[in-house]
């Protein structure tokens, strides 16, 4: 098992937590869309938040969209997740450039720039729910963290990280999502925060040889641990012609007449993963004919 997410409890059920390792998630992510090094952090974190919320989730057909929309030179970041691990991901530019921030890290907030963080959770009811916040920091872990205390009145603590390779491979990538329940004691609440005071950063903990589970252990030091699930979690696309051809029928009539008059094959490629699909004339014009039925 190479990409995990580890779910476990502490201090008697007042503690849910979170861990995951994600290398190879982020690492897929940025073959797909040959993202710059700062989008390959932004995208990374967002997909690795994205894979513990949607384990979250209880229904095997619910489904988590987290949404970034900004006025930085990246525009935004949407992924999608569901309950089983599987989370997909893009980035509105992906080659986005730019210099180190002033701790030397990668510029995701000047990437991202100010705006808003949107959470959509469909579950089947007639009405997604969604919660949106501003952005407070633009480095996503923080944004999270207030989300989770402003729209669903949980106090948390998100940590996200994604280290390059000079060759702009993905060294590292994983996070974590510690959450307290409403019925956590005071003692608790101030042992936890002197653990998370003592923590480094996400990456240097992986870098160190550190699992989830051993992540979650340190973060949780002096609590009574108990590991509830581990989950496999991947880069997983659900893309198809089919899909695909529900999008061109979307696009209307006078369209696909332009695109058949053309006399050339169009490729269509998923935003999600960038595979291309193609349709010839023929199959162009068996779309033209749904529309027009």
């Amino acid at each position: 098992m190479t990409d995990y997410i580890v779910r476990a409890t502490a201090a008697n059920a007042q503690i849910r937590a979170f861990a995951c390792t994600t290398k190879e998630m982020v690492e897929t992510a940025r073959q797909a869309h040959n993202t710059s090094p700062v989008m390959s952090a932004a995208l990374g974190r967002l997909l690795t938040a994205g894979a513990m919320m949607g384990i979250m989730m209880k229904g095997e057909k619910d489904l988590l969209t987290l949404q970034i929309r900004g006025d930085g030179p990246a525009k935004g970041i949407t992924v999608t997740a569901d309950s089983q691990g599987n989370v997909k991901g893009y980035p509105i530019v992906g080659d986005v450039i730019l210099h180190a921030n002033a701790v030397g890290k990668l510029d995701v907030s000047g990437a991202l720039g100010n705006g808003n963080l949107c959470v959509i959770k469909d579950m089947g009811l007639k009405e997604p729910y969604v919660g949106q916040v501003e952005l407070q920091t633009g480095e996503i872990a923080e944004d999270l963290t207030y989300y989770f205390a402003t729209s669903e009145q949980v106090p948390s603590c998100v940590g996200l990280g994604v280290l390059m390779e000079r060759d702009n491979t993905v060294k590292q990538a994983g996070g974590f999502i510690i959450q307290l329940m409403p019925f956590t004691e005071d003692e608790v609440v101030g042992k936890l925060e002197q653990n998370l005071a003592k923590v480094s950063s996400v990456t240097s903990m992986l870098e160190s040889g550190m699992s989830p589970e051993d992540i979650l252990h340190t973060l949780l030091e002096g609590f009574d641990v108990e590991i509830m699930e581990t989950r496999e979690t991947r880069f997983a696309c659900n893309c198809g012609k089919e899909r695909i051809e529900k999008a061109l029928i979307s696009i209307g009539k006078k369209e696909l007449q332009e695109m058949i008059e053309d006399g050339e094959p169009i490729e269509v490629k998923c935003h999600f993963c960038n595979k291309g699909y193609e349709f010839s004339i023929d199959e162009l014009k068996d779309i033209y004919r749904k529309v027009t039925q």
